[in-house]
Parts: structure tokens; sequence; C-alpha cells
């Protein structure tokens, strides 16, 4: 039997195959372009926003209480850079994205007064970014973590930037499936925050 024949007699099952790889690096390549057309969405609203000298916040990372050398140490928000917040998405001069996590305004703590469980928990994070040395009333963005902007990344992702069959899209919360597409958003928060309304 000659080479034809041999190719042939795969039947049905190999075709599939076949049609089955060439989709899934159909599905590949889109996203990837995906990701190419995210990043260069994100450095150009950097751009845009860096022109607009559009008002930022401190990003911290919140080291718990420790003891070091034997003495305890307090909670305390340490600073680790600043942000554009973008509702669900904080972005970094970089180009480096965040999910938006908690926040807090840096104002004196005040004393403990017991009045409820999360009233005294922003006490404590009051404390914790005045141990930071942030200025009185910054905004102080925490618990966000790095949004990786890879294929992989984005494709098994729970937090609020996703791929889905080639598309960015922007998830409205941890807890809802609803999506909206990604440049629409970025847009709009961007545009937003360079022209805020008067008064804002």
């Amino acid at each position: 039997m000659d080479e034809l024949g041999d190719a042939d007699s795969l039947g049905p099952e190999a075709a599939g195959a076949g049609a089955a790889e060439a989709k899934n690096a159909d599905a590949g390549t889109a996203d990837a372009e995906a990701v190419d057309r995210v990043r260069a969405a994100l450095a150009d609203a950097v751009r845009r926003l860096e022109e607009a000298e559009a008002r930022d916040e401190a990003l911290a990372v919140l080291v718990p209480r420790r003891r070091r050398f034997g003495i305890p140490r307090e909670p305390v928000l340490r600073p680790t850079g600043r942000v554009w917040r973008l509702g669900v998405l904080l972005l970094a001069r970089d180009g480096t994205l965040h999910a938006t996590g908690q926040l807090v305004r840096a104002t004196p703590p005040g004393r403990t007064q017991y009045v409820s469980v999360s009233a005294e928990t922003r006490r404590a994070y009051r404390a914790a970014a005045e141990r930071g040395h942030f200025r009185d009333g910054e905004t102080v963005d925490f618990d966000a973590p790095e949004i990786e902007l890879t294929v992989e990344g984005l494709r098994a992702t729970t937090g609020p930037l996703l791929l889905r069959d080639g598309q960015a899209l922007v998830r409205w919360s941890a807890a809802s499936e609803q999506t909206v597409g990604f440049h629409d958003y970025l847009a709009e928060r961007v545009d937003l925050l360079a022209h805020p309304p008067q008064g804002a």
C-alpha cells in the first residue's frame, strides 16, 4: 500500500484529532494576540494618565504583627509603589496591573472604642498606615494581588481580568460572572480619572 493509502486508512478519528489540534492552535494564537493588545492598551493608559497628571494612590503590603529579636512589632502597611485606581483594577507606571483589594485613608486611628468589629478593623488599618509613614489623608491600597499578564494566567484566573475565546474581559466582582470588554472598560475608567467631573 502506498503512502496515500496509509493516510486514508487513518480514518475520521485522525482527521478529527488534526482538526482539534488546529483549532487549539488558533485559539492559542488569538489569546496571545489578546494579551499583546492588553499590554499595549495599558502602556497607552499610563501615557494618558501621566500626561493628565491624574491623581494616583499609594500601594502597600500589610505586614502582620510579629516578633523581631524578641520585640513585638505591630502590623504595618509597608509602601511598595504608586498606582492609579481604575475601578476593579490598579495600574502602576511600569504597566503592572493589580486587582483592587482593600483601601484605607491614612488618618489618625483614634482610640479603641469597641463600637463594632468592622469599626475596630478600620481603626487597626489606619494605625498600620500611620506606622507606614503615609502622609495624612493619603489613600492606601493593599491586599491587591498582581495580575499575571500571560495567556496561561488570564485563562485560569478568578480575578477581575480574564481571557475568554480570544477576548480580554473584566469581571465586575469575584462573586459575579458578569463581564464587560476590557478595552471599553479601561478607556472609560482612564478618561474618568484623567478628566474627573467638576467637583469630584
